[in-house]
């Protein structure tokens, strides 16, 4: 499948199937950045520590990130296998994971919706040259409404509970870390989960509560930092400006400065789900970050929501150690993080899909095999026609 975000890998091997995977979540969540700004933008306004904190307008932020956003892309995801009538049952189908799960269904979303779809394309292709004239209408809204119906009580009581059970072992990895005092590897599960929209769940799910205990009796937590440091994504969208695809590149400052500024981390998700192995730029930023903090024993008096810089500099604690290891930590997690992001995209020699995918590799060392080759026979025929000529000199 190809979008207008990433081109369509080309070959057949793991890594492309890959490519296409992450294309495909891509192409499910980027139409809809704008809704996600709308959310964040409102998030960061009005919520009792935003910038202008509302209560009546701070009732928005849940309805949006519980029902608007997984709905837009269950919608998406539908419409993208099977037009509109998939996207209708795509968004018909994750309710029913909606209002089985305590945490946004993002994750869901982009399962059951392009799954009903799915479903409803292959009975619409079993039926279609069987259907009476003037019972088309009937067969399509019914079968669209039976198959949506259908797996919506599906989504209920089966994916929902799986994707809740998914977020609580999520939760319960990071709380065995941050027990243990390992806390640099609590990024090994906090940025895959970040990208699969498990972001607020781990956030304020888990490492939230846990550092208002620690903040409480000390003053300050170094769990407010884990999952909302921003360096990591900044890191990653700095090298997708710098070396990702040419046609990817005008879309990143915009990005950047909505992640870094306005707190919205949802925002560079897509840029790694474009190229899973992205994932390691953000993991190894993250623990960079977390080293730097815990070395320096800083921390914030509260949740930075959401995670930009302006909501740092109102966290942070006094003290010229607290700033300087807040922000240290920060600068180091963005630069190890568009390094080993740049390494990882080849400098740009990455960037682009090869003309083969996964077998123009193979195909070259061929082509180089053949140039020898034939190399070798044009060498040969020289020989034989000087030897040819030789021996007629001689024999004149």
């Amino acid at each position: 499948m190809a979008t207008d975000y990433t081109p369509e890998p080309t070959g057949s091997g793991l890594r492309a199937q890959v490519q296409r995977f992450g294309g495909k979540l891509a192409g499910m969540v980027m139409p809809n950045i704008g809704a996600f700004i709308a959310w964040g933008l409102i998030t960061a306004l009005f919520i009792p520590t935003g910038w202008l904190p509302n209560e009546e307008l701070g009732e928005l932020v849940d309805p949006m990130i519980k029902f608007l956003l997984p709905l837009l892309i269950g919608y998406t995801g539908g419409r993208m296998v099977h037009g509109q009538r998939g996207a209708v049952v795509g968004a018909v189908a994750t309710v029913g994971i909606i209002v089985g799960s305590d945490v946004p269904m993002f994750l869901g979303a982009m399962i059951i919706g392009p799954l009903t779809a799915y479903l409803l394309k292959q009975f619409d292709e079993l039926v279609q040259d069987r259907i009476r004239p003037g019972f088309e209408m009937l067969v399509d809204n019914f079968s669209a409404g039976i198959v949506g119906g259908a797996m919506a009580v599906a989504g209920n009581q089966g994916i929902g509970p799986v994707m809740n059970t998914f977020s609580e072992w999520a939760g319960d990895g990071v709380g065995w870390l941050v027990d243990h005092d390992v806390l640099p590897l609590t990024s090994v599960l906090i940025e895959p989960a970040k990208v699969l929209f498990l972001n607020n769940a781990v956030n304020h799910g888990v490492l939230g509560p846990l550092g208002v205990q620690q903040a409480a009796e000390t003053g300050k937590s170094v769990l407010f930092m884990l999952e909302s440091n921003p360096g990591p994504g900044l890191g990653v969208l700095l090298a997708y400006w710098f070396f990702g695809p040419r046609r990817l590149r005008p879309t990143v400052p915009a990005a950047a400065i909505i992640h870094f500024f306005g707190g919205i981390h949802e925002i560079y998700f897509p840029y790694i789900l474009m190229k899973p192995r992205m994932i390691l730029a953000a993991i190894a930023g993250g623990m960079t970050g977390v080293a730097i903090f815990m070395a320096s024993g800083t921390g914030l008096v509260a949740t930075p929501s959401p995670g930009s810089i302006f909501a740092y500099l109102a966290q942070t604690p006094r003290g010229a150690g607290n700033w300087i290891g807040v922000y240290t930590g920060m600068l180091a997690s963005t630069a190890v993080s568009f390094g080993v992001g740049a390494a990882l995209l080849g400098f740009g020699k990455l960037a682009e899909p090869r003309a083969d995918g996964d077998d123009s590799e193979e195909k070259a060392a061929e082509d180089k095999a053949a140039d020898e080759k034939a190399a070798d026979e044009s060498a040969t025929e020289e020989k034989a026609a000087e030897e040819k000529a030789t021996e007629e000199t001689t024999a004149g």
